[in-house]
């Protein structure tokens, strides 16, 4: 299991920190009623640069909080099972499962009745009603303390991957002995590390196998070894599995660029769509709720009817295995930029049919149409829950939460990879007078081209993770019970 003891703390301090940041964006709110009248100490100009720098902070703090919050809580959370007995097993994938559930839910409830409470009652009440949840939820994770399962701290596990790294540099001229069990490791049946089961070693990337070359020097110092000179197999072990799963947490960066055209380009293409319903207007950016409502509608149908019928198939308790969830999530998104672009592509045709090529107008084709790319997108975040559960399943014992911190990282990359790409299309596209494919009229541009390309793009990364995923190696294997 991983660092509990740790891991039930933090979620506790980043409450507070999220607790703290909302806070701040309450008082941010409150500024402008508290410094107005007669017997006001600041000048408007001065409440609305206070009321900038106390939104920045308690955004940062609310991020910062959040961010810290998620993997221990993801980790925390798997700790509770056993994976030892059968039916905690299941259960342990399906608390992935509902986990992205409820995180998906409070998405669904900030972007519907909240801001319906920003926008009729005031941005102190919206986030009044948000810091009450966030204190709801701290107050219900605590109550669960004298019946949840604690376990043993593990100590830095980057403090111990540096140690690898340096004793491997220190050992760099030393020839590894022809017999691996010649490696230092403790010879008792548990882990030098608390915590965590001992690892077997495995061949490949034999230069970080010098970190455990026992020296002359080093038999000599018995009690007093050094831990920046001589590491255990285990220690070794523990940061060649960070390094093959590196290339899957790469491919499934892509995955968060696709899914970042949500908050960007699908957005864009919504607002030249007919956003009515009868005289109903649905704001475009209000569309993304297909993508939520996919997902909660989803997850209990994979969880509760797909998965069972799966492991009738495949004997796996988790009915397939994390890597082929996130294969499928990979096609899925894939799928969604063909529809976008499908779409896009009839859009622009009816553009050019009525004329509206050169007018910065919507065009009389349903945003409703946006609905297929939207839902896929919702249906691959459904099996990309592999990947949280991938990084839980195959990190060491005591390493589990900055493992997943580390798989949730994709979605910063894809989020950046995202703003690269869409910053290099017009520099390549808009040239010799062209207007370039995503220009700010998008009625004279080519949306249809970059989500083909999207498409394309997917489509190889897509191969290049079937690549990485049929290479891979479970480390489960490795674990000495």
């Amino acid at each position: 299991m991983g660092s509990t003891d740790q891991v039930y703390k933090i979620p506790l301090l980043q409450e507070g920190s999220s607790q703290e940041g909302m806070g701040m964006l309450i008082l941010s709110a409150a500024l402008p009623l508290i410094s107005t009248g007669p017997h006001s100490w600041l000048s408007w100009t001065d409440t609305v640069s206070y009321q900038y720098i106390i939104v920045f902070v308690g955004l940062y703090m609310a991020a910062i909080g959040y961010g810290a919050l998620n993997p221990c809580v993801a980790s925390f959370g798997a700790d509770q099972f056993d994976h030892t007995d059968e039916e905690e097993r299941n259960r342990k994938s399906s608390f992935f499962n509902w986990r992205y559930f409820t995180l998906n839910a409070g998405s669904l409830i900030s972007g519907t009745i909240i801001v319906w409470v920003q926008e009729h009652e005031g941005w102190l009440w919206g986030f009044t009603i948000a810091a009450l949840f966030v204190a709801l939820g701290a107050s219900v994770f605590l109550l669960g303390s004298p019946v949840y399962r604690y376990q043993r701290i593990g100590g830095s596990p980057m403090t111990r991957v540096f140690q690898v790294i340096v004793a491997a540099i220190r050992n760099f001229n030393k020839d590894l002995p022809c017999d691996f069990s010649l490696l230092h490791e403790l010879p008792e049946q548990s882990s030098s590390i608390e915590g965590s089961k001992k690892l077997e070693h495995t061949a490949g990337l034999k230069f970080f196998d010098k970190a455990a070359i026992v020296l002359s020097s080093d038999c000599e110092s018995v009690g007093l070894i050094d831990t920046w000179r001589l590491c255990t197999v285990t220690q070794v072990e523990e940061l060649k599995i960070l390094i093959r799963m590196l290339p899957i947490w790469a491919t499934m960066i892509f995955f968060c660029t696709v899914l970042d055209q949500m908050s960007s380009t699908f957005i864009e293409q919504g607002m030249v769509m007919d956003k009515y319903i009868g005289s109903f207007e649905i704001p475009a950016a209000s569309f993304q709720s297909v993508d939520v409502i996919a997902v909660l509608v989803l997850v209990p149908v994979y969880d509760r009817i797909l998965v069972p019928v799966f492991r009738r198939f495949t004997g796996m308790s988790n009915g397939i295995t994390p890597l082929q969830r996130m294969g499928v999530s990979l096609v899925l998104t894939m799928l969604s930029m063909v529809s976008a672009a499908l779409v896009e592509s009839k859009r622009l045709q009816i553009a050019r049919a009525e004329g509206l090529v050169h007018r910065e107008v919507a065009v009389p084709m349903s945003i409703m149409w946006q609905g297929p790319q939207y839902f896929l997108i919702g249906a691959g975040e459904v099996f990309t829950i592999g990947l949280t559960e991938f990084f839980y399943e195959e990190s060491p014992d005591a390493m589990r939460s900055i493992c997943l911190a580390f798989s949730l990282a994709t979605y910063a990359a894809g989020n950046y990879l995202d703003s690269f790409i869409i910053s290099l299309v017009p520099v390549f596209t808009a040239r010799g007078g062209n207007p370039g494919w995503i220009p700010d009229n998008l009625n004279e541009g080519h949306l249809d081209r970059f989500y083909w390309m999207m498409a394309g793009l997917s489509f190889l990364n897509l191969l290049a993770f079937m690549f990485c995923a049929t290479s891979y190696k479970s480390q489960s294997a490795t674990r000495t019970p």
